[in-house]
C-alpha cells in the first residue's frame, strides 16, 4: 500500500465516524422539528410521530435484510452501497409533499442504519491494531455522539428557523461527505475478501444461543435508557420545573456524556472482558436511573444525572458490539447488524414501557424507575450468560483432565 498502515487506518475509521454522524443526525433531528413537519403537512403532532416509529421499523427490518443482500460484496463496497441508499432517501425526504410519501422515505432511510453500524463494527476490528478493537469501534460510534452534541441542535435550529426540509438536506450532505471519505480512505487492499470463516457456513453463527441471549440483553437492557430519554422533555418541564428552552441544554449535556462514555467503554473492554463491561454498565445504569427518579426535581441534579446517564449508556456501545461479533462466529456482519435492530427495538419498547406509569396517573419520573428495572433485567441476562460460559469452560477442563 502506498500509505503507512496506521495512517490509512486512522482515516478509514474517521470515514466510519462521519457516517455515524449522518445516521445519528437523521435519527434524532426529527424529534426537534416534529411540530414544523406537522404544521407543514397539516397533520397532528402524534401523527407526525409516525415518522419516528417508521424509521425505527426500517432499521429493525433493514438490518438483517441489508446484511443478507450485500453478503457477497466486500466490506468497502457494502459500506458504499449502504451510504448511497442512505443519502438518496434522506435527501428525498426533504422533498416529501405529504404524509404518505414522507412515511415511505423515512422507512427506506432507516433500512441501511443497522447494517452500516454492524458492518462498520466488524471493519473497525479489521483496521484496529492488536488489542485495540474496542477503541476502533469507539471512534466509529463517536460520530453518533457528536451528532447528539452538535449536529442535532444545529439541524433543529435550521429546521425551525428556515424550513424542516433543510434539516434533511443537511443529512444528505453528511451522506455525501461519508461517501467521499469511504471511497478515498477505506483501504480496499486490507478488506478484499468478503467476510467468511473457512469450513463454516456463515448462517450457522446465527444459531448460537449466546448470540440470541445477547440480542435479548440489548433489547431489554438498553431499553432502560430509552425509557428515560424518551420523556426527558416532560421530566425537565413538569418535575424539575425548568423553562422549555432548558430541555435542549439538558440533552446537550447528556450528549457530552455519551461522547465521553463511548471511549470509556472501549477502555473498560481492555481492563475487564467485554461481557463483564456490559454487566458493570447495566448495573450502573439501573442505579443512576433510580437515583434520577428520586432527585429529578433538583435543577442541579438533573444536569449532573443526565451527564452520568449519557456516560453510562454509551459505555455499553463497544462492549456489546464486541460480545456480539465474538458470539456470531461465521456470521459476524449479520449478527452485528442484528444488534443494531435490537437497539431500535429497545428504543420502541423502552419508550412504550416508560410511558405506562403516566397512563396510570403516576408522575413522569417513574419512567426512570421502569428504565432501572429494564437495565437491571439486562444485567441479570448478562450474568446468566457469563455463568453459563464459565460452567461450560469448567466442564471442558474436567473432561480434558479425565482424558
Amino acid at each position: 500500500m502506498s500509505q503507512p498502515i496506521h495512517l490509512t487506518n486512522k482515516n478509514a475509521l474517521l470515514s466510519l465516524a462521519v457516517g455515524g454522524f449522518g445516521i445519528g443526525l437523521t435519527e434524532f433531528v426529527i424529534m426537534g422539528i416534529l411540530p414544523n413537519i406537522a404544521n407543514s403537512m397539516d397533520i397532528s403532532i402524534p401523527k407526525a410521530g409516525h415518522f419516528i416509529a417508521i424509521y425505527a421499523l426500517g432499521v429493525v427490518i433493514g438490518a438483517p435484510l441489508m446484511a443478507k443482500v450485500i453478503g457477497k460484496l466486500t466490506p468497502k463496497k457494502s459500506l458504499l452501497f449502504l451510504m448511497i441508499w442512505f443519502t438518496v432517501f434522506n435527501t428525498l425526504s426533504a422533498f416529501s409533499g405529504n404524509y404518505w410519501v414522507m412515511l415511505l422515505f423515512r422507512f427506506l432511510s432507516g433500512m441501511p442504519h443497522g447494517a452500516f453500524f454492524g458492518i462498520g463494527a466488524v471493519v473497525s476490528g479489521y483496521l484496529a491494531r492488536p488489542g485495540k478493537a474496542a477503541q476502533a469501534m469507539a471512534i466509529m460510534f463517536s460520530g453518533l455522539t457528536v451528532a447528539n452534541v452538535v449536529g442535532v441542535p444545529l439541524g433543529t435550529y435550521i429546521g425551525q428557523e428556515w424550513h424542516w426540509s433543510f434539516s434533511f438536506i443537511l443529512v444528505g450532505i453528511a451522506g455525501i461527505a461519508t461517501l467521499a471519505s469511504l471511497y478515498y480512505w477505506m483501504p480496499k487492499q486490507l478488506l478484499e475478501e468478503p467476510e467468511a470463516v473457512e469450513g463454516q457456513d456463515p448462517p450457522s453463527g446465527i444459531k448460537s444461543k449466546k448470540l440470541w441471549a445477547l440480542i435479548a440483553l440489548t433489547t431489554i437492557g438498553t431499553g432502560g435508557f430509552f425509557a428515560w430519554y424518551s420523556y426527558i422533555a416532560p421530566l425537565v418541564i413538569t418535575v424539575t420545573h425548568l423553562p422549555e428552552a432548558y430541555v435542549g441544554y439538558v440533552m446537550i449535556v447528556a450528549g457530552v456524556g455519551m461522547f465521553i462514555g463511548n471511549f470509556l467503554g472501549a477502555r473498560m473492554v481492555e481492563v475487564f472482558s467485554a461481557q463483564k463491561s456490559v454487566i458493570i454498565s447495566l448495573l450502573s445504569m439501573a442505579t443512576i436511573l433510580m437515583v434520577n427518579s428520586l432527585l429529578a426535581s433538583s435543577s442541579i441534579a438533573i444536569f449532573v444525572l443526565s451527564f452520568i446517564v449519557g456516560i453510562i449508556t454509551f459505555s455499553l456501545a463497544a462492549p456489546i458490539q464486541i460480545s456480539i461479533i465474538k458470539a456470531a462466529k461465521g456470521a459476524e456482519k449479520l449478527g452485528s447488524s442484528m444488534n443494531q435492530s435490537a437497539f431500535n427495538m429497545a428504543n420502541a419498547s423502552g419508550a412504550y414501557l416508560g410511558g405506562l406509569p403516566m397512563v396510570f396517573g403516576l408522575p413522569v419520573n417513574y419512567a426512570s424507575v421502569v428504565g432501572a428495572i429494564l437495565a437491571l433485567t439486562g444485567a441479570c441476562i448478562g450474568m446468566a450468560i457469563l455463568y453459563s460460559q464459565k460452567s461450560r469452560e469448567k466442564k471442558k477442563r474436567k473432561e480434558s483432565l479425565c482424558t
